[in-house]
């Protein structure tokens, strides 16, 4: 799939800083790759984070994505990482 711009919001914004939420069904694999969040290249600025759903039709994951690079239409965020991935109890 693709991004897929109705499924990116703001959940907070101060001082040059927003954080982001994504959620989408592709994997965290396609989501990290450079120019997925270039469409929102006039939103998204260096250093905002994004909170992202991923793989919501099956197994669901959860993590963060920090935007490396944003400008000139070009996106770039850093590899996923991961939240809940381990559970023991």
């Amino acid at each position: 799939m693709a991004y897929l711009s109705k499924d990116l919001s703001v959940l907070a914004y101060a001082n040059g800083f927003t954080l982001w939420h994504y959620a989408t069904t592709d994997a965290a694999a396609t989501v990290d790759t450079n120019g997925y969040f270039s469409p929102a290249a006039d939103m998204l600025r260096t250093g905002d984070i994004i909170i992202a759903n991923l793989e919501t039709a099956g197994t669901q994951k959860a993590g963060l994505f920090f935007v490396r690079q944003a400008g000139s239409g070009s996106v770039d965020v850093a590899d996923m990482t991961q939240l809940g991935a381990t559970n023991t109890d």
